[in-house]
C-alpha cells in the first residue's frame, strides 16, 4: 500500500478510470454482438452509426488501438452490406 498522499489519490483515480473504461468497452462489444445478430438490414443500418461512434470513442481514448477499431468497423460494414 502506498504511503504518500498523492499516490493514494492516484490509485483511487486509476481504479475509477479503469471501471469506466471497462464499462465502455463491454458496452461496445455488446452492441457489436447485437449488430452481428441482426438479420434485418434496415435495423442494422440504424444501429451501425451508434456502434461506429462507440468504437471511435474507444480508439480516441486509447482503450483499444485505432487499427483495431478500423478493422472492427470494416468487418461490421461487410456484414451489414451482405444482409439482404
Amino acid at each position: 500500500m502506498a504511503n504518500i498522499k498523492s499516490a493514494i489519490k492516484r490509485i483511487r483515480s486509476n481504479e475509477a478510470k479503469r471501471d469506466l473504461n471497462k464499462y465502455q468497452h463491454k458496452t461496445a462489444r455488446t452492441f457489436m454482438k447485437r449488430l452481428y445478430k441482426t438479420e434485418n438490414k434496415t435495423e442494422a443500418l440504424e444501429l451501425m452509426p451508434k456502434v461506429f461512434g462507440m468504437l471511435d470513442k474507444l480508439a480516441k481514448r486509447n482503450i483499444i488501438h485505432k487499427n483495431k477499431a478500423a478493422n472492427l468497423k470494416s468487418g461490421l460494414n461487410k456484414h451489414v452490406n451482405s444482409l439482404s
